[in-house]
C-alpha cells in the first residue's frame, strides 16, 4: 500500500521516480500515465511516487471558477493506493505554490521529496510559465540533475480521455461515455437524510442522498438506472432522480432521490453508494400526481431493463 507524504519528510524518503497531477477520476488514461510511471521507476531502480493536491488549482486561481470534482479526495488516494505505486506526495496547492516556475518547482520536489526522476503526462504542464516546452523542462532536468522523460500518449480504446471532458459529460447527463472513460461508473457516496417524503406518498419511496462536500459534480437533472451498495454491503438495483421536484414546485433546490427495489428498512443517517448505470430521461413537471405515477411505473420497467442489460 502506498504510503502518503502530506510534508516534507524528514528524514527524506527513498529516491523516486515521479509524476505529477491532479488525477481527479483517476480515469484510464491516468492508470495508463502510472503504469508507465512504475516501469519507468524500475528501470532506473527508483521507488515510484505521484505528486497530486488536496485542492484543485483552479479553484484557486480562479475562485468564481465553480469547477467540480468528479470524486472526493479519500476515494481518489484510495484508488492511486490501490495501483500499486510506492508514495503519494498530496500537496496544498497556494498561491504561494502558483508563482513558481516549473524549474523551480522541480528544485522542490528534487529537494524535499527525493524525486531524481519526473515522468511528464503527454500534455502536462507545470509551473507559473504555461508556455514552456518538453525541451524547457528537459534543460532544467539536466540543470538540476533530475532525469525527466515524457509519457506516451494514450490513444487506446474511448480516447481522448481527461478529467475535463468527463465533467462535461457528466453535466450533459451522459453517464454512460463518462463511465467508458473513467473504466468503471461514476458513483455517489453520500448519508441519508430526511426529504420531503413525496415519493413514499405515492408509492415510491426514495433515500434522500446528502453528499459529504459542495465541490462534487452531481449529473445533469434526471432520471438514472441505477445500482446501489447498502451499508451493509449488499447491492441493490433501484432508479435516482436528480433534480428539483417540478411536479410538486416545493422547492428550487437540487436534490438527489433514490427509489432502492424491493428494499424495506431505514436508512436515516446512514451512508450509501450510488453507481449511475444509464439515463433513463430528463426531469419534467407532470400535470398530476396521477401522471407522476404513471411515469413512475414507467422508469421502474425502464430501470429494471437497463440493469438486466447490464448483467
Amino acid at each position: 500500500m502506498a504510503e502518503i507524504i502530506t510534508h516534507a519528510p524528514i528524514p527524506p524518503i527513498e529516491a523516486v521516480a515521479a509524476t505529477i497531477g491532479m488525477f481527479d477520476g483517476v480515469h484510464r488514461g491516468h492508470l495508463w500515465l502510472i503504469a508507465q510511471l512504475k516501469h519507468f521507476a524500475a528501470e532506473r531502480g527508483l521507488k515510484s511516487a505521484v505528486v497530486t493536491f488536496s485542492n484543485h488549482p483552479q479553484n484557486v486561481l480562479r475562485p468564481d471558477c465553480g469547477l467540480k470534482l468528479i470524486m472526493p479526495i479519500s476515494d481518489r488516494l484510495e484508488m492511486l493506493a490501490a495501483t500499486g505505486i510506492d508514495y503519494i506526495v498530496l500537496m496544498d496547492f497556494t498561491r504561494e505554490l502558483s508563482q513558481l516556475d516549473s524549474r523551480g518547482f522541480m528544485k522542490l520536489l528534487r529537494d524535499s521529496y527525493s524525486t531524481q526522476a519526473l515522468l511528464m503526462g503527454y500534455n502536462h504542464r507545470f509551473g507559473h510559465n504555461r508556455n514552456e516546452q518538453f525541451a524547457d523542462y528537459r534543460r532544467h532536468g539536466s540543470e538540476l540533475g533530475v532525469d525527466v522523460a515524457r509519457a506516451e500518449e494514450y490513444v487506446a480504446q474511448f480516447a481522448p480521455i481527461s478529467s475535463s471532458i468527463i465533467r462535461r459529460l457528466l453535466n450533459e447527463g451522459d453517464v454512460t461515455t463518462a463511465a467508458n472513460k473513467l473504466g468503471r461508473s461514476f458513483t455517489l457516496k453520500g448519508t441519508v437524510c430526511h426529504g420531503f417524503a413525496r415519493g413514499r406518498d405515492i408509492g415510491f419511496p426514495t433515500a434522500n442522498v446528502a453528499l459529504p462536500q459542495s465541490n462534487l459534480i452531481v449529473p445533469r437533472n434526471g432520471v438514472y438506472a441505477v445500482q446501489v451498495m447498502l451499508p451493509d454491503g449488499s447491492q441493490r438495483g433501484g432508479m435516482a432522480n436528480i433534480g428539483i421536484r417540478p411536479t410538486f414546485a416545493d422547492s428550487t433546490e437540487r436534490s438527489i432521490e433514490i427509489h432502492i427495489f424491493d428494499f424495506k428498512g431505514d436508512l436515516y443517517g446512514k451512508s450509501i453508494t450510488v453507481e449511475f448505470v444509464c439515463r433513463l430521461r430528463d426531469e419534467r413537471a407532470m400535470s398530476s400526481i396521477d401522471e407522476l405515477k404513471r411515469q413512475l411505473t414507467a422508469d421502474l420497467s425502464a430501470a429494471h431493463d437497463a440493469l438486466a442489460a447490464q448483467r
